[in-house]
């Protein structure tokens, strides 16, 4: 077994996180600036792990908190299927909203500006994947956030024209977001395959449309959906590879730099 297959708690300390009366566990590893990881459906499975440990091993501190699922359970179809649901009915999670994002998102700024508290330097790191994958745009409300990444968003889930293109903000947080993308020159980094259905290709062109050039967009051909994690092929010239040193590149950039 490589470290890279170990179980979480091999590595990273748990502790829980409370702020406004929400309490989640947030695993922990690592030294540096810190990057806060939110994890896919279904919950942290070992390839969310995995990258974890790889941002970690760059020179980050990884926050990774734990959402939904149960750690270390490898993904299935039935696993996934059932942690949807779950999403769908907690209070947390605005699975089909228009208009607004998540309440969890409050939280996860508290989170944030807590690991920039501590850790110091020019801000931290978010990045969002599958149905937290627009969070990273909510987290950006919290002014530490300076390096945020949409892998696959797909909340609001893309039935129908409306939230195919939807991006799970309020208006007055996407003025806030437009605000730091013109004025502070944060980038947005998105990341999807061509044709993965949960991520349409309307929600990458709101994006475009939303923030100019201060969106960085890699769309890669492919039928797949989890670009740095279950499909991931860590091989060099490979583009799911390129996409994943381009996300360490830019929190090397923006969080490295005093």
């Amino acid at each position: 077994m490589s470290n890279t297959d170990l179980p979480l708690a091999e590595d990273f300390d748990c502790s829980d996180f409370s702020h406004g009366g929400v309490s989640h566990p947030v695993w922990r590893s690592g030294a540096g600036p810190g990057v806060i990881i939110m994890h896919e459906i279904p919950g942290i499975i070992p390839e969310v792990t995995r990258f974890a440990r790889t941002v970690r091993d760059a020179g980050f501190t990884v926050f990774l908190p734990e959402m939904f699922g149960k750690v270390d359970k490898p993904f299935s179809q039935a696993y996934a299927a059932a942690q949807v649901i779950r999403a769908c009915i907690s209070r947390e999670f605005t699975c089909l909203a228009l208009g607004r994002s998540s309440p969890i998102t409050v939280w996860l700024r508290a989170l944030c500006r807590h690991a920039h508290d501590e850790l110091g330097g020019p801000g931290v790191g978010a990045l969002g994947m599958c149905l937290t994958g627009n969070f990273a745009l909510a987290l950006m409300l919290e002014p530490s956030v300076i390096a945020p990444v949409l892998s696959q968003p797909s909340l609001p889930f893309a039935v129908g024209k409306k939230r195919s293109a939807a991006l799970h903000l309020s208006d007055e947080e996407l003025l806030v977001v437009q605000r730091r993308v013109k004025d502070e020159g944060v980038p947005v980094v998105g990341l999807r395959f061509t044709a993965d259905p949960a991520c349409p290709p309307e929600r990458f062109k709101a994006l475009r449309e939303a923030l100019g050039s201060g969106f960085e967009e890699h769309s890669i051909h492919n039928d797949a959906h989890s670009v740095l994690t279950r499909h991931l092929v860590n091989e060099e010239g490979h583009p799911t590879r390129a996409a994943l040193d381009r996300v360490l590149q830019l929190f090397n950039q923006r969080l490295k730099t005093s």
